[in-house]
This record gives structure tokens, C-alpha cells and sequence, in this order.
């Protein structure tokens, strides 16, 4: 690799907006950029999401299979590569599975970015004072703030109530980040966005698994009443948001990055219902919609004000809802060996074990 490049260094490349991330830096910035991806691949991250990239700028993409608190390897990268850019996109990240089984995100989502910014500052915090142009940027979660209440969004200054093992280790996550802002004045930027949606996103998730489902003619579970509001944002929007945070943001700043789209799960499912029947040709309907036993804390709303990356960043989605899931159910049906090759034994025995199927 050309070490004379401006490197990030990402860690969760591998997942679902890690891998678009990753994939937007290069279509901007071609051999401009290299990138050391480190993820530990676990069931929802695959390497293969980023074949094309390996292929056509291998000189400038590296990745490397290891756990984010490897301490051997965080310590290798950090003094082979000195990446001038730190973006931590590596996260345990299905509220379901944080209830059942919280270790794994405790470990992966706090303990790991404990341990990215001790080698962070360990190589760049020299004398009391940090080298030029570094920047960690730590990728967290509308649902650090918990329910919204009434009609009211949360701002960047909201008081964190997380209610999920998940939420609660991505907010013990930014808390630390600011410690090390607030301490040593490092020079760290903590990310919060709605609920993303896109393709290569591991089928456990609301949009690519009720699009899974209607491939196969299987019900399709939607927790409660199916009244639970979620703010939808593209994962483009999100990663050129991110990419505009790492260039033009300050330095200690929080930046809520919302999509603008809030809307219930069940007509969420019935729109995505509707275009894969239109693009199929299928008979499938409604009635594949089957309501489930509620989930255990499940928040009512997440809803963000955006005013701050709207006004100082000039940053907005530009892709409209309708448009986003058009174009995401399209390339899920375009890619269905991918989707088939993700519903492994893993998913299913978390999709039986969770709604008896």
C-alpha cells in the first residue's frame, strides 16, 4: 500500500454501513484515500460485500480479520499505518439479541472503544498536545436517548435514557469518547443517526428481512400493534453525512444525522409489501403480516432534530423515502443469492428462537 495517501482506518467495515461507508470513500475519492479495514466478522459482517473494492484498489485496501479490542493488532496498525482518520463503525448492533445475550455488546461496544481510543491517544497525544489532522469519529445511535415523549425530537444536548442492553453500551460508548475530549482535549466526534436501511444490511433487520420474507411467501413479524415509529434514513445520506462530519466537523461535537422519515413499522412493512409484489409479479398480500408478542422495552419513537448539521455542515438527505426503498427492495430481489447466503444457520435459528417460525 502507498503509504503517502490520507488512511482511515475503520473498524466494522465489514457490516452493513461500514462496508457503505467504505464503498462511498472510494467512488469519491478513487486512489486518492487508503483504507485498513479491521472487523472481526462475525455473523452479520462479510467480507465479500467489499469484493470489488479489493479488486479493483487493492494497493489501497487492506483488511484485517481481528477482534476491535485486539491489543496486538490495534498496536500494529496504529505504528505501521498512522492513520490520520479513526472511524468506528464496529458494533453488536440487534436490540433483540442485546436482551437475550448483553455480553457481546458490553465487550464489543463499550470495552472496544475503550480500547481503540487508549492506542488513539497512546500514538498521537504526544507532550499534552495532539498531532495535526488526527481524528477518531465514533459512529453511535439515536436510541442512546431513548423514547421520545409527546411531539418533542431530541437535539445533539438531550439527556442519554437508553433502554435496551444495545442502547445502553453505545452510550457508555459516547460517554467515554467525551471523557477523552473533555480530559485531553482529544480530537474525537461522536455521530448519532436514525434507523439506516440499504442494501448489504443483514437480514434480521426490519426492511431486508420483511423483503425476505415476502420472496419466500413466509409471515412477516411486526412487533405489538405495529404502531412503533421509526425515523428512516438511506445509508448514502448517512455515509455522506459522515464524510462531511470527518471534513468540515469541530472537533468534541455530537451530530445528529436523521433521515426525516418517520413512520410506523406496519406501513412501513405494507410499502415494502407493495414493491415486491409490483417487482415480482408475486400474489403475496397483507396477510403475511402477522403481530408478535411486543419486544421487552421496546421504544414507542426515536425522532432527531437535525438543525445543527443542517445549518453548520450544510448536509440534508437528498434521497426521499419512496425513492430509498425502491431502490433498496431492488437490490435486494437483484441480489438474492446474497440475501440466501445470509439467512444461514445463525439467522434462522435467531429467527425461530425469536418468533417461532
Amino acid at each position: 500500500m502507498n503509504i503517502n495517501k490520507n488512511t482511515y482506518f475503520i473498524t466494522g467495515g465489514a457490516g452493513f454501513i461500514g462496508s457503505n461507508f467504505i464503498r462511498f470513500l472510494f467512488k469519491r475519492y478513487g486512489n486518492g484515500i487508503r483504507v485498513i479495514n479491521l472487523d472481526k466478522l462475525t455473523y452479520a459482517g462479510n467480507e465479500n460485500n467489499l469484493s470489488d473494492i479489493e479488486k479493483d484498489f487493492h494497493d489501497n485496501y487492506k483488511f484485517i480479520k481481528v477482534d476491535i479490542t485486539d491489543d496486538v493488532t490495534l498496536s500494529e496498525i496504529f505504528k505501521k499505518y498512522s492513520p490520520d482518520i479513526i472511524v468506528n463503525f464496529a458494533a453488536e448492533s440487534h436490540v433483540d439479541r442485546s436482551i437475550k445475550s448483553p455480553e457481546n455488546f458490553i465487550q464489543t461496544n463499550t470495552f472496544g472503544v475503550f480500547k481503540l481510543l487508549e492506542h488513539f491517544k497512546d500514538n498521537f497525544y504526544k507532550d499534552e498536545k495532539w498531532i495535526p489532522n488526527k481524528r477518531f469519529i465514533q459512529i453511535s445511535t439515536d436510541e442512546v436517548y431513548g423514547e421520545t415523549k409527546n411531539k418533542e425530537s431530541f437535539s445533539e444536548v438531550s439527556p442519554l435514557f437508553p433502554s435496551s442492553p444495545y442502547a445502553a453500551s453505545k452510550a457508555s460508548a459516547d460517554l467515554l469518547a467525551y471523557s477523552f475530549v473533555r480530559t485531553f482535549k482529544a480530537p474525537v466526534i461522536i455521530t448519532r443517526s436514525s434507523n439506516n436501511f440499504g442494501p448489504y444490511q443483514y437480514p434480521e433487520k426490519l426492511i431486508p428481512l420483511i423483503v425476505n420474507n415476502c420472496l419466500n411467501k413466509k409471515p412477516i413479524p411486526i412487533y405489538g400493534d405495529g404502531g412503533n415509529i421509526r425515523d428512516w434514513l438511506y445509508v448514502e445520506d448517512n455515509v455522506r453525512a459522515i464524510d462531511i462530519i470527518i471534513n468540515r466537523g469541530k472537533s468534541g461535537e455530537i451530530y445528529n444525522i436523521g433521515g426525516g422519515n418517520e413512520i410506523s413499522n406496519i406501513a412501513i412493512a405494507k410499502i415494502i409489501i407493495d414493491l415486491v409484489k409490483n417487482y415480482t409479479n408475486s400474489d403475496i398480500d397483507y396477510s403475511l403480516i402477522r403481530f408478535v408478542k411486543d419486544r421487552k422495552g421496546h421504544d414507542k419513537r426515536y425522532s432527531l432534530k437535525t438543525d445543527k448539521i443542517r445549518s453548520l455542515l450544510n448536509w440534508k438527505p437528498e434521497t426521499e423515502l419512496k425513492t430509498a426503498l425502491e431502490r433498496t427492495v431492488r437490490w435486494y430481489i437483484d441480489n438474492r443469492k446474497w440475501l440466501e447466503n445470509s439467512t444461514d444457520k445463525e439467522y434462522n435459528l435467531y429467527y425461530k428462537d425469536t418468533y417461532g417460525e
